[in-house]
């Protein structure tokens, strides 16, 4: 079966061979990997294509290829393993931090250095052009290459609020939501007119999928309310889908947000949401959101990156995969994955027992 066709049958609500797998790594990871695959590997790994070969995607067999254009790129400049410090294209400053594992050092990245964090800064800003041909020389390879076997996603999953406040500072932008509505519609408006176009354009080059999203969700609850959610993100994600479809019609949305967003599934659900990604366990419940939403939503993702992955037994990853299987992925709608990039904490024996026990096993065997 064609992995694109294992994928269409998910999002259709039916089961296929074998549920569809998506899995993305952090550069550390994808080292050990391919060390242990004993591949020729290919230098940085960009978990979002940039001049990946998706040689390890396509070795283990996965359905789906990611390719992404955005602010997100950011992420993955050279200087997430080469330097401290960095400046991107938007003009926010970025530091790498080190972390260590028991199977060596990593590397993150994070913003913090915001270009819009002072008011005088908004006169002289200027974002950049989403209309560049270089932005799309990626996506359209993937396509061009990869479209007839594979489904392909266009990806900017910090599509407004996580944009924003990269570049007015989290912390500010939050205040101006609650006391300055104007300048905090001024700032969201930045990525959003930016990101609108971007996917606009991933969607005439032919993607399959078009996957946004922005974290508002924590551990707990959301990180705003559901009203100021309501105020300032649905109305701009609701017409940005709708830009979506007015060019093609049959494009699938996934909406990425982590943790705890119960209060505003019904609502991404009525603007055209059609998979919510990462569904993370320790979070909310799979079974839960089965119940209420599958006739209405499908899943990607599920399996747990905070504890089962990097601290469970192998065992334990089978279970989860078999459970996640037998719920979540019943009668379909579930695209299976890790929660998140698979870090470096992973050990190995923990990511072959997922992948295998997810190829190996057939829908009509549960």
């Amino acid at each position: 079966m064609k992995h694109r066709d294992r994928v269409w049958a998910a999002l259709n609500h039916q089961e296929s061979d074998r549920c569809p797998m998506q899995i993305s790594f952090t550069p550390e990871f994808a080292a050990r990997l391919e060390a242990d695959l004993q591949l020729k590997g290919q230098g940085l790994h960009n978990p979002h294509g940039g001049g990946n070969t998706y040689e390890l995607e396509r070795h283990l067999d996965e359905d789906m290829l990611l390719t992404s254009v955005g602010w997100v790129n950011g992420y993955y400049q050279d200087g997430y393993q080469n330097v401290d410090r960095y400046l991107d294209e938007w003009g926010v400053t970025w530091k790498t931090i080190e972390y260590e594992t028991r199977f060596g050092k990593g590397k993150y990245t994070e913003p913090f250095g915001p270009p819009l964090a002072a008011d005088q800064a908004f006169d002289t800003y200027v974002s950049p052009d989403p209309n560049r041909a270089a932005l799309y020389i990626e996506a359209e390879c993937v396509i061009r290459t990869y479209k007839g076997e594979y489904w392909i996603v266009g990806v900017t999953p910090t599509t407004i609020f996580e944009t924003a406040w990269a570049l007015r500072g989290y912390e500010q932008l939050m205040l101006d939501m609650a006391a300055d509505p104007a300048r905090a519609n001024r700032v969201l408006d930045i990525p959003f007119q930016y990101h609108k176009t971007v996917t606009q354009h991933l969607v005439k080059l032919g993607v399959d999928m078009i996957w946004l999203g922005d974290d508002v969700g924590g551990q707990n609850s959301m990180l705003m309310s559901p009203k100021m959610w309501r105020k300032f993100l649905k109305p701009r994600m609701a017409e940005l889908i709708a830009s979506l479809r007015a060019i093609n019609p049959e494009i699938k949305i996934a909406y990425h947000t982590d943790g705890v967003v119960y209060p505003i599934i019904p609502e991404l659900i009525e603007i055209g949401i059609d998979v919510l990604n990462p569904i993370q366990p320790m979070a909310m419940d799979p079974m839960k959101l089965k119940s209420e939403y599958g006739d209405r939503l499908c899943f990607w993702g599920s399996m747990d990156i905070q504890q089962t992955i990097p601290f469970g037994t192998p065992d334990d990853v089978r279970n989860e995969v078999i459970t996640r299987l037998k719920t979540i992925g019943r009668g379909g709608g579930l695209l299976i994955g890790p929660t998140h990039n698979l870090q470096l904490d992973t050990p190995l024996e923990n990511f072959w027992a997922m992948v295998d026990t997810i190829r190996q096993t057939a829908y009509q065997s549960l």
